[in-house]
Parts: C-alpha cells; structure tokens; sequence
C-alpha cells in the first residue's frame, strides 16, 4: 500500500504542496533560485510557531516529572510487586495530572510535516499535476537529492558535499549541544541491590542509550532528500532556541536546578 494514497496524507500533501509553491513564487523576484529551498524553510518556522503550545506542554511535562520524582521513588521502595508498582505509578500521574507520555507529543505532532515534506520531493505528481518542485534547486543542487543516494551512485558534486555536510555537522553541533545545556546532570550512583524484584531491570544502561537517539537525526539527514534534511536542521535549531527559551521561563534548566539545590542545602 502507498502510504501517500492514504487520504489524510493526499490531503497534507495537496496543501503542503500548495504552501510551498505559493511561497516560493512569492519570493521568487527576490531569492532566484533558491526560492523553493527557502520556502521549505519558512514553512518549517510557520509550522514550528503554530507548535509553540505543543513545545510547552514538553516542558510543563519535564516539570510535572522532576515533581512527581521523589514520589515514584518513595514508590518503587514500598512496592515490589510489578504489577502493583505499575498501578500504583499510573494512579499517582493521574493524580497529578501528569502523562509519562507527555514527552512524545512534539516528536509525533512534527512526524506528518516531515512526511509531507519528504512526499514533496518523491512524488512524480501531486493531485494529478507533474511535480513542479522536483525541478527546483538550492545552490544548484536539486532538493529531490539525498547524499547517501548520490555518493552510493557516483553522480554527487563537490557543491552537494559541501553543502550536505555543513547540514549535517549544524544537526550534529545543535543536537551536542542540546545535550548539554538541556539535560539534567545525572545523579550519583546508588548502590546497586543484591537482588533486583522480579521483573524491575536495571534501567541505568539504556538510559544511557537513549541520550544517544537524538542523533538518529543526524543519519537521517544523510539519507532523506536535500528539502528534507534543510527541514531537519531549520527545526533541531528552532528546538533548541525554544527550550532554552521556555526552559529559562519554567526553570526546567539544569543550570536553574542546581542553583535552586544550592539554595535549598544553604537554606
């Protein structure tokens, strides 16, 4: 089954189809070219100001859960039992209006654009029309390109390098640095127990692990077409801006927890 065929999907594909062409007509007399790339551009700004509300409920969810902390702990000390820690954890977020959840909303809400976005640049026709955009350039480069398919083929230009490159290494850098300005310090290491209860792994690895998948990113914009991975760094920069900006305003830094710690051990 053709996913684009799915009617919500044709849908999304017909209006950003529509946005993208409008806009780089609009600004065509003044960036040349390079119209449709920063039409891709400005639809990722426009997409991720309509998602501004999306990306503070991230962060009132980080808040919710450095609250709700020490209770799960107190928790997983009292109950051994898996399936009634399980009952016990989801009665509590229910109780302070929280979703372990809560998190994965911006990622899920910006899944569709970056399909829409990525759909531009595949379809032959769009609603029964040639695809214009599939003509278009940036830097002479066409954004139906991806790297690892043009470096696999032989047909990349030192231009296409370059320029796939510096996309990739500003992902690397925002998405670094990221993890270093928005994640919290990890704490000390407990000592472990003798025995762990059944069926309550130690989860210390993978949570190592998962610090590592935001750079999935990265591999990601090596492959996707060139429209797709300009996508991908316009909106992992915006991401940063916005949760330190929003991190500032609620105190979910990291650098705002410690001085609130400091605060609280020379009260």
């Amino acid at each position: 089954m053709n996913i684009y065929e799915f009617l919500p999907i044709k849908l999304l594909i017909r209006g950003a189809y529509w946005l993208v062409t409008t806009l780089s007509d609009l600004i065509e007399p003044l960036a040349g070219a390079q119209s449709a790339a920063i039409a891709i551009i400005l639809l990722t700004l426009a997409v991720r100001l309509v998602l501004i509300p999306v990306g503070r409920s991230q962060v009132k969810a980080t808040v919710a859960r450095q609250r709700i902390a020490p209770k799960l702990a107190e928790l997983q000390r009292k109950y051994k039992n898996p399936e009634v820690l399980q009952r016990k954890t989801m009665e509590l977020y229910a109780s302070e209006k929280a979703s372990p959840f809560a998190g994965c909303l911006p990622v899920l809400a910006q899944t569709p654009v970056l399909m829409a976005v990525y759909g531009l640049f595949i379809l032959p026709e769009i609603d029964g029309h040639p695809n214009e955009l599939l003509t278009k350039t940036f830097l002479g480069i066409p954004l139906d390109a991806g790297l690892a398919a043009r470096v696999g083929t032989g047909t990349v230009t030192l231009t296409h390098v370059i320029v796939g490159l510096a996309i990739i290494v500003l992902i690397g850098a925002v998405t670094q640095t990221s993890r270093k300005l928005l994640t919290p310090p990890a704490p000390e290491p407990a000592a472990k127990p003798a025995n762990l209860p059944v069926g309550m792994p130690d989860l210390s690895g993978m949570t190592k692990m998962m610090s590592f998948v935001p750079f999935i990113t990265v591999v990601i914009a090596a492959i996707v077409p060139l429209a797709a991975a300009l996508y991908l760094a316009t909106t992992t920069t915006w991401t940063l801006f916005e949760r330190l900006i929003l991190g500032k305003i609620y105190g979910t830094l990291p650098s705002a927890q410690r001085r609130a710690a400091e605060g609280g051990k020379t009260a």
